[in-house]
């Protein structure tokens, strides 16, 4: 199985995902996806007519908590909630730079650049009035600098989406100055995603964006019910070992 299983009931199962999986095939015949190998954890619910669905998604290189129904009336009983806004997310990112406020608000409408700006992406949005409704808190967890770029600045912060939006957190931190570490999209130059799906990782994208993957997870998912039901995933290991030098306190 792709990824830690942190839970598993009758009902449902959490899984930690790691970061460069993909939920669903992109293509036909694609092998190595989260759906691919939950295929094989829940044969015996597939096999006997289980409706297995996910119920939130994460982009392939975002890694944490997908909760995933193994039944028609848990994936009903989730998709309301999803629809009542009971579900609470929290994200933790790597950003760059130090902001210098603790704690953000970030209201700011999101749509596809597409629409409205030259863009090289399909699927790039951008924060422009005419976008949809668009809120994150930001909160700062920790400030540090890497010796191996240079004494760079950096910061661990919690992202909370408020919305529901593509890319929300990644184009509201990128608003504010604050780009994710790794973002081959939303960070020093969107060129290198086109390099990177050209090409691959190569040490020049490795120079530009230091980690290979946007570094966001996942950490806190919480349903509230009654009972309210909750789910954490810590820090995992890439984030954790590349915040590891010279911590600021």
């Amino acid at each position: 199985m792709k990824g830690a299983i942190l839970e598993e009931t009758v009902d449902w199962v959490v899984v930690d995902k790691p970061p460069h999986i993909a939920i669903h095939p992109s293509r036909p015949g694609e092998t190595g996806t989260l759906w691919n190998h939950l295929k094989e954890l829940l044969a015996y619910e597939v096999v006997n007519g289980g409706q297995v669905s996910i119920i939130n998604r994460l982009d392939r290189d975002t890694s944490g908590l997908v909760l995933i129904a193994k039944n028609a009336a848990a994936a009903r009983r989730f998709c309301r909630a999803m629809e009542r806004r009971q579900f609470h997310k929290e994200y933790l990112a790597l950003v760059s730079g130090w902001p210098p406020e603790n704690r953000y608000e970030i209201d700011a409408p999101l749509a596809r650049q597409g629409l409205h700006l030259p863009s090289r992406i399909w699927v790039k949005q951008t924060v422009h009035p005419d976008g949809a409704p668009s809120a994150t808190v930001v909160t700062v967890e920790k400030r540090f600098t890497r010796s191996s770029t240079n004494g760079g600045r950096f910061s661990l912060v919690r992202a909370i989406p408020l919305t529901g939006r593509m890319h929300q957190i990644r184009v509201h931190l990128a608003h504010i100055g604050h780009p994710l570490v790794g973002d081959k999209i939303y960070g020093p130059d969107e060129g290198c995603y086109l390099r990177f799906i050209e090409t691959g990782w190569t040490p020049e994208l490795e120079r530009t964006l230091l980690l290979p993957r946007q570094a966001l997870h996942s950490a806190l998912l919480r349903l509230d019910s009654d009972p309210p039901l909750e789910w954490r995933a810590r820090l995992p290991d890439d984030m954790a070992a590349w915040m590891g030098h010279n911590p600021a306190g």
